[in-house]
């Protein structure tokens, strides 16, 4: 597997305790990202089953690297999630800018990199002579 694809593999699984988070323990999802405002369940539920969907795109990505569709879907998932969590921090103050920047971290990491690798995955065509 690709270097690339084990970092998608590292955020998927990252994600899954957002999931979990989500689901089970609201007042942890709460402290860990949206600091600055209150939660119901119905919120954390939504939100794990946002994240879920992210997640299930990390995997099915990093092995299959080449896919140009699905690569394009998992980016644009990064690039979606970065710009909600922004909005979330510059508009409606519900983030703190320490959540706002682990945020950053892994999902800017993540678009850089998936940019530069944009075409290094394409599948090799071996001429005939």
């Amino acid at each position: 597997m690709k270097a690339l694809g084990w970092w998608l593999m590292l955020v998927g699984s990252l994600r899954l305790a957002s999931v979990w988070f989500g689901f089970f323990d609201i007042w942890a999802l709460r402290l860990a990202v949206f600091s600055k405002t209150a939660m119901t369940d119905v919120h954390g539920r939504t939100f794990g089953v946002w994240t879920l969907l992210t997640c299930t795109l990390c995997f099915l990505c990093a092995f299959n690297l080449e896919n140009k569709p699905l690569y394009l879907a998992t980016f644009l998932s990064f690039i979606y999630a970065f710009a909600h969590f922004l909005t979330e921090y510059l508009f409606y103050h519900t983030m703190a800018i320490g959540n706002l920047t682990t945020v950053g971290i892994f999902a800017g990491t993540s678009i850089v990199w998936m940019l530069l690798q944009w075409n290094a995955h394409e599948p090799r065509h071996v001429k005939n002579s």
